[in-house]
């Protein structure tokens, strides 16, 4: 260790960071130098802790990225981040599943599954109930068996339906809404088993079934004696999606951008993660998840609003002022797809995405327009469809359908994003002068798969 002998004035001089612009050094004893003042004990200790870490996610990654997920568990930011990290090294995040998952999250067959205390409205009692009853009977073999076997004191229906909304049955029956039907003459069900098992009585289906129930031994498949409702379809994909979120965090089965990614990419070649790289007063646009909406007003009384906005990297904050609000707010409904676009602003070292416009990704169209790679070098066809694409322009407030051109040359295939300058009004007017033009043209849906 470095001891300072003495500290004197010497007037008022710059101060710089360690190792930014030059040395911050210190003098000691003896004429001698204490350079940066960084000592080798503490240098050593970080590069042996990353020297480890660095060594579990090269030949450990689901280990790794399981602990990483379960320190963090409390910062919904970072677990967003870690699970995109997942994704980027191809390691897949399973929903809980009642028969594998445990306290945290766990790794397993090569996925990373959500543990049992990331689900809402599932306590400690009846975590512990589910891992002890799993342990000394094995697998659960369905909802009947799961309700027999647990003690429904500890894990009551609000907590069944919420594991059931999660995804914690999918393996056991993948249709929830059935499960959620059945539940609710499983539960009734299995609670008066509980009660006969109480009293020492034996239940007039065990008898029937060859088997008595006792307070340590429950009958032999009596689960299978469990009543069940009318056959129902199962939630709609958004729905169940929309619950996953609502219990876990985060969409984990899918997501509802997953389907209109590489269709998206097209119009927002940047995403969420990549928005503290943008330049100021860069009009961008982005597909994304509307998480919530704050309304406020300001002191001079107009309407405006605060957003949580997340796409398949990142969650952010947009801010909608006054003079697009109006404009705007009839399209933002919490848990809809929206394209967006605006400008990066930062302040207090926090980066915003500001609105200036917004639309349902289920409104969205796009003109493609084909050509080979002559016709695409030929100044001549670049002119004609230059011109055309301006006229139908119209008003650039009003031009939201994006152009995209398809450059086909052999099995080779180019998609050349126009700029906004190019968009244009009305996408079935577009389409059929530049087809009046003898351009090969068409109209393409956002999400179209």
């Amino acid at each position: 260790m470095v001891k300072i002998i003495t500290r004197n004035y010497v007037g008022k001089e710059n101060v710089y960071d360690i190792g930014v612009e030059r040395d911050h050094n210190f003098a000691i004893k003896n004429g001698l130098i204490a350079s940066n003042c960084f000592n080798k004990s503490h240098s050593t200790a970080y590069a042996y802790v990353t020297y480890q870490t660095s060594y579990l996610k090269a030949n450990y990654p689901l280990e790794y990225m399981a602990a990483l997920l379960t320190a963090n568990s409390g910062d919904t930011d970072k677990v967003q981040k870690y699970l995109n990290n997942c994704m980027s090294m191809g390691i897949q995040i399973d929903p809980p599943d009642i028969n594998r998952s445990g306290l945290d999250f766990t790794p397993a067959e090569g996925k990373i599954l959500f543990g049992f205390s990331a689900v809402r409205n599932v306590g400690q009692n009846a975590i512990a109930g589910i891992l002890e009853a799993r342990a000394e009977g094995g697998e659960f073999k369905s909802l009947g068996d799961f309700c027999d076997r647990i003690d429904l004191r500890a894990v009551n229906r609000r907590t069944l339906e919420s594991l059931i909304q999660c995804g914690a049955f999918d393996k056991i029956e993948s249709n929830r809404q059935q499960l959620i039907r059945d539940l609710e003459l499983v539960y009734d069900w299995a609670q008066s088993r509980a009660k006969d098992r109480a009293s020492g009585q034996g239940n007039l289906f065990d008898l029937m079934g060859g088997g008595f129930a006792t307070n340590n031994q429950p009958a032999k498949n009596a689960f299978e004696s469990a009543p069940k409702a009318e056959p129902t379809h199962d939630f709609p994909q958004q729905e169940k999606l929309r619950l996953e979120k609502e219990l876990l965090g985060f969409y984990v089965s899918a997501h509802p951008l997953k389907d209109i990614k590489q269709s998206s990419s097209l119009l927002a070649p940047i995403n969420l993660a990549q928005l503290g790289e943008q330049k100021e007063n860069i009009m961008l646009c982005a597909v994304v998840i509307l998480n919530n909406v704050k309304k406020v007003v300001t002191k001079k009384g107009d309407p405006m609003a605060i957003l949580q906005i997340e796409d398949l990297t990142a969650s952010s904050e947009a801010i909608v002022f006054p003079k697009n609000y109006e404009r705007v707010s009839s399209v933002l409904k919490v848990e809809d797809r929206l394209i967006i676009w605006g400008k990066v602003d930062r302040r207090d070292e926090q980066t915003q995405f500001i609105v200036e416009d917004a639309e349902p990704v289920e409104k969205v169209q796009m003109v493609m327009v084909e050509l080979n790679p002559q016709e695409a070098g030929t100044i001549e066809v670049q002119h004609r469809l230059r011109s055309i694409l301006k006229e139908q322009s119209g008003d650039k407030d009003k031009a939201k359908v994006p152009v995209i051109g398809i450059i086909q040359a052999g099995n080779n295939r180019q998609l050349v994003r126009f700029g906004k300058q190019f968009w244009v009004q009305d996408s079935a007017t577009t389409q059929q002068v530049l087809q009046n033009a003898r351009f090969n043209a068409h109209v393409k849906q956002l999400t179209d798969n």
